[in-house]
């Protein structure tokens, strides 16, 4: 279970506070969407979460282990990031993915860290491109990379910041397929951000809406009412059940 308790986060020791008191709990296999205007402070939750950055005060508490007193190392054997904006300069996709398994290996990969790549490829149907240029592969194919090279990690919780934000609509269900499946069989904890509403409703299972630097609104899809995405993104929507799901309309 990740655990976050009241924290607290400036840019500075006379800025104003980014985060104020920011709380939440994601449970072990779940899949949780932050949600929030741009600035509300849900980039700065993901750099505390991370490591990028230490809160002034409040708890961050992963499998009953504190986050705040570990190294990097020790982090990235737990938690894995997949960036929206992604680059791997001149390497194979097989080298990129292989990165993954740094905080294992140090300085020199051994036999099983390359097996374990094999292996994550086969998984994500990706061995085909395996000697090819990372760069030079599409949007949605570099995507898969990434979260393949986060699954090199053997994370128990992996953080998306914006996935589907740069593709199409084929690569953007791609994506989500791939991140539900990998939740739901390998038991792993994702924490999102989405601005797509009805894409988070399809994605999640766990929503957090953030205003002011706080979580103001935690819970399930009974959370996500026309009266919640009004007080915190200050926009008039509607609601509707079509084939039994809710499907959000007239947003901004």
């Amino acid at each position: 279970m990740l655990k976050v308790e009241n924290l607290c986060f400036s840019y500075g020791s006379r800025a104003e506070a980014v985060l104020n008191g920011a709380s939440m709990e994601l449970k072990q296999g779940e899949i949780g969407i932050l949600l929030g205007k741009n600035g509300s402070g849900k980039t700065t939750l993901f750099k505390n979460i991370l490591g990028i950055e230490k809160p002034q005060s409040g708890n961050i508490f992963f499998e009953g282990e504190d986050l705040l007193k570990m190294n990097r190392r020790q982090r990235a054997r737990r938690i894995a990031y997949v960036p929206q904006h992604i680059h791997f300069g001149d390497l194979t996709v097989f080298d990129s993915v292989l990165m993954g398994r740094v905080s294992y290996f140090g300085m020199k990969a051994s036999r099983e860290d390359y097996e374990a790549v094999e292996r994550i490829l086969a998984d994500m149907q990706l061995l085909d491109f395996a000697n090819r240029s990372a760069e030079a592969l599409s949007g949605g194919e570099k995507q898969k990379i990434a979260i393949a090279r986060a699954m090199a990690q053997e994370p128990k919780l992996m953080v998306f910041d914006e996935p589907t934000g740069n593709l199409d609509i084929a690569n953007e269900q791609l994506i989500i397929e791939e991140a539900k499946k990998l939740a739901r069989e390998k038991n792993i904890s994702i924490l999102s951000s989405l601005h797509d509403f009805n894409q988070a409703l399809y994605f999640g299972d766990r929503f957090f809406f953030m205003k002011d630097g706080a979580v103001k609104y935690a819970g399930g899809k009974e959370i996500v009412t026309e009266e919640v995405i009004r007080d915190v993104f200050d926009a008039p929507v509607q609601i509707r059940q079509i084939d039994g799901q809710k499907v959000i309309l007239n947003v901004f």
